[in-house]
């Protein structure tokens, strides 16, 4: 798992280095060398050639190792003001921030698909149910335009946890800072960060902080694709026949030759469902540690890492699954759906100047009695409704919530970095 925090292992001592010049405990000269083969250790990793060898400890111990071995005393420097929490949790940062950064993209993905599968069908009637029971008239284009208002919630817990890291923690040391004069507002702007974890103990207790924010708004994700794949589960059974699924989505069975299992919305839903329970596995790793550093946090990595690879595989599918997903047209024809439009039979009778309860009750003497006779042109125009979805309104709030993110000023201060 410490390969996934080599890049930002790299960037840390990049930062820390260039500050470490400026307060005198690096030469010019120095910095000059470390910097080229802190470059060179950076393009193995994007290459995919960086190891950690046998009997090294970890990440942060292989890098070192590297420079020592290349530059000798001078990469024996590069720890100085410097302890391993500090330069593990700049690291869980770095990497919190860019995965979350790949999440914010990716559900951005999701979302144009639903906006634009919204558009296409905002014609084509849906039922709409309570309780599963057939309600009021709904459109395809109303049910993939509310999972896409969905995920901007989504998106906004996913920049609170943004938020949380970040903050630099580099330069808080084991938790109570060092005797050297660290300028530790330079390693906060070299890397990007928005601010510092200002008390070097709170730098230390915001481990285990960040990556339940990461979790909480991954499962709160998890629960919005969760709730999508259980409706498309459904809307692809016999008994509702809403949508049809690509063959290469779904499964046949061994014995049933008519089968057409939606194993792929299946799966989404579960995957999805599992995630739903890591905040609480963070809580329970943290759960009775006093202040300061306790080797507990080390689980953290093993509940945090494979979260944000199975999200972001699940938006994926997700988004693939809904391109490529047909729905079916003019299903209110249906005389079995007649009671979805008897709403619209008592607004009808309010119009002409019926007050509701005797509309309603009049209504439901009609359906009763079977006079009823169903409504279906449909006058809906008020803001968010069938005739009036708000899809252009909708997109441009997703627009402002990440462009709250900030994440150009991120790249800039990191492209900066590497190529100084």
């Amino acid at each position: 798992m410490d390969l996934n925090l080599a890049e930002f292992d790299v960037l840390g001592n990049l930062a820390h280095a260039t500050m470490l010049e400026t307060i005198g405990l690096l030469t010019s000269d120095e910095l000059t060398a470390l910097r080229v083969e802190l470059k060179n250790i950076y393009t193995q990793i994007e290459n995919g050639d960086f190891v950690i060898e046998d009997g090294v400890e970890d990440v942060h111990s292989q890098v070192e190792l590297m420079l020592t071995k290349k530059l000798g005393d001078t990469g024996k420097k590069i720890h100085s003001g410097r302890s391993r929490n500090d330069q593990v949790l700049v690291d869980m940062k770095l990497y919190t921030r860019d995965r979350l950064f790949k999440v914010v993209q990716a559900t951005e993905k999701l979302f144009s698909v639903l906006t634009n599968k919204s558009e296409e069908h905002k014609n084509d009637l849906l039922p709409g149910y309570t309780h599963l029971q057939i309600a009021m008239p709904s459109s395809f284009g109303l049910w993939f335009g509310a999972y896409a208002e969905g995920l901007i919630d989504d998106v906004i817990q996913l920049n609170a946890a943004y938020r949380l890291a970040n903050r630099n923690p580099l330069g808080s040391g084991a938790g109570y800072g060092s005797s050297f004069p660290l300028n530790r507002t330079l390693t906060t702007e070299l890397l990007g960060f928005e601010g510092m974890h200002h008390n070097v103990v709170y730098a230390q207790m915001s481990r285990g902080r960040t990556e339940q924010a990461a979790l909480t708004a991954i499962s709160s994700l998890a629960a919005t694709v969760s709730r999508l794949a259980m409706d498309v589960c459904l809307y692809n059974s016999q008994n509702f026949s809403f949508i049809v699924l690509p063959d290469d989505l779904t499964t046949g069975s061994s014995i049933m030759p008519h089968k057409k299992n939606p194993d792929v919305a299946e799966l989404l839903r579960a995957k999805t469902n599992r995630m739903k329970a890591l905040p609480m596995e963070i809580t329970m790793v943290l759960s009775n540690l006093p202040s300061g550093y306790h080797r507990d946090m080390q689980l953290l990595k093993e509940i945090l890492m494979p979260a944000f690879d199975e999200i972001l595989d699940c938006l994926d599918i997700a988004a693939f699954m809904l391109e490529n997903m047909k729905v079916k047209q003019n299903l209110l024809d249906d005389a079995k759906y007649d009671l979805l439009f008897s709403v619209e039979r008592v607004n009808e009778l309010v119009i002409n100047g019926v007050p509701f309860r005797d509309a309603y009750r009049q209504v439901g003497t009609e359906i009763g009695d079977g006079t009823y006779i169903a409504p279906r042109e449909l006058k809906h125009s008020h803001e968010g409704s069938i005739g009036n979805l708000q899809t252009k309104e909708i997109k441009e709030r997703m627009e402002r919530e990440i462009a709250g993110f900030g994440f150009e000023e991120v790249k800039e201060a990191l492209a900066s970095l590497i190529s100084k």
